[in-house]
């Protein structure tokens, strides 16, 4: 399998509560003597209007938004395929959300 890159958004498979959903790759890329773990965002078409719910309009994905509150790890064979890519200004507003949620 290609490895999951910082900035694509994968089809992922988040358990049986958070179903299979897209969400973005957040994690740099890991080497050999890494644990093969990704770190990700979810995508939710459920909003609640919270200011930690990040919108990116991109054409591969349903109306919604990232919802950085909900950052998680998950092993890289929890990838299922690649839907597409965030151009820097576009998952930039994610790492931003995530900064704010996390206290930084």
């Amino acid at each position: 399998m290609t490895q999951p890159l910082r900035g694509e958004v994968w089809l992922w498979d988040l358990g049986m509560v958070e179903k299979v959903r897209p969400a973005l790759v957040m994690s740099v890329g890991y080497g050999d003597l890494d644990r093969a773990l990704i770190t990700v965002v979810p995508h939710t078409t459920s909003l609640r209007g919270s200011e930690f719910e990040i919108s990116v309009p991109v054409a591969f994905l349903k109306p919604g938004a990232f919802l950085v509150q909900n950052v998680a790890t998950y092993p890289v064979v929890r990838a299922i395929r690649k839907l597409g890519v965030l151009k820097k200004e576009q998952s930039d507003p994610v790492s931003e959300g995530l900064l704010r949620w996390l206290g930084y």
